[in-house]
């Protein structure tokens, strides 16, 4: 079943809708359980796409084996991801930064207020986003430290790499995230991937993982894959962070998600006009290198990587 979430009218006699799909099994629902998967909130991340093609491909093979309700939201910013733009296209707005809304706002604000109405109730939310197209990120689950005790016991079913809890002093409240976790519905951000891209790998993981997150919420009776032990940070020292010291073309020398030794190479910044090495990027750390930069070009002080250091995989 395909439902108009909400709806606004655009110049030119078109309307802009934002839409979700139900799964649920045949006869009365009431009572079931309820995940919702929600990706698209930026429209230059499309890594959530494959997820949710991938969800509803995998319960409609196995329909019988569906106890529960499945809402799956692919474009939360439609707009933005017909024209390949972080935000909403024409009002330069991030839209993960209206929440919760409001109903008798402006366009934008009556918009971001059906959404949380629609998804709250959840038993979960699954908010998928990818990183930017500069960056690629292992599959993560990042957390406010607010809502750790909650939402860490899922983050752990859910088949990612590494569970990132921050402070809360740098969760913005007006993200999608905060506002459904603010107001009791658990919510759990993952990050993978790279911008504009789709990452086949990463996306079978976290469908893997979302499988496994309805099998022990009462929603799934089919078979799952077992999750991956995940990483668990909770200290902001156990990250150190990569940046480029001078401008230039970054070539990446080893790969993602690799054990490093302190001082071994990551990368160069070269210079191809000259055909000279400007610097050598090392590892400042024993660590995981869990963030690489994607796009090669980088001005001094642009962000390299991030590693996840030694002491907090190995503690």
């Amino acid at each position: 079943m395909i439902k108009t979430v909400a709806s606004v009218a655009l110049p030119v006699d078109e309307t802009l809708a934002i839409k979700k799909r139900r799964l649920q099994p045949a006869g009365k629902t009431k009572g079931m359980k309820r995940i919702s998967i929600v990706t698209g909130i930026h429209g230059d991340e499309l890594e959530g796409q494959y997820v949710c093609f991938e969800v509803a491909r995998r319960i409609e093979e196995n329909i019988d084996k569906l106890k529960g309700i499945v809402d799956i939201y692919p474009a939360m910013n439609s707009l933005g991801i017909d024209s390949i733009t972080r935000g909403i296209p024409a009002f330069d707005l991030d839209m993960n930064r209206l929440f919760p809304g409001n109903i008798d706002g402006n366009m934008t604000e009556y918009l971001a207020a059906e959404i949380v109405k629609d998804v709250s109730g959840s038993d979960l939310v699954v908010d998928i986003h990818a990183s930017n197209i500069y960056l690629t990120e292992i599959p993560q689950i990042r957390i406010n430290e607010l809502h750790e005790e909650v939402l860490v016991p899922f983050a752990k079913e859910s088949n990612v790499d590494f569970v990132w809890v921050h402070g809360a002093s740098t969760v913005l409240e007006s993200t999608f995230a905060y506002s459904l976790n603010d107001t009791g519905t658990p919510c759990l951000v993952v990050e993978m991937g790279v911008g504009m891209r789709i990452t086949k790998e990463y996306g079978d993981q976290l469908t893997d993982g979302i499988f496994n997150l309805m099998k022990k919420l009462g929603i799934w009776d089919g078979e799952v894959t077992p999750s991956r032990n995940p990483i668990i940070s909770k200290d902001p020292y156990d990250v150190s962070y990569l940046n480029a010291s001078v401008g230039g073309l970054f070539i990446q020398k080893v790969r993602h998600w690799e054990k490093l030794k302190k001082d071994e190479l990551i990368g160069l910044i070269i210079d191809p006009l000259s055909g000279k090495v400007l610097d050598e990027v090392k590892s400042p750390v024993d660590g995981i290198l869990f963030t690489i930069r994607e796009y090669p070009i980088v001005d001094e002080g642009s962000l390299v990587g991030r590693l996840l250091r030694k002491e907090a995989y190995e503690s």
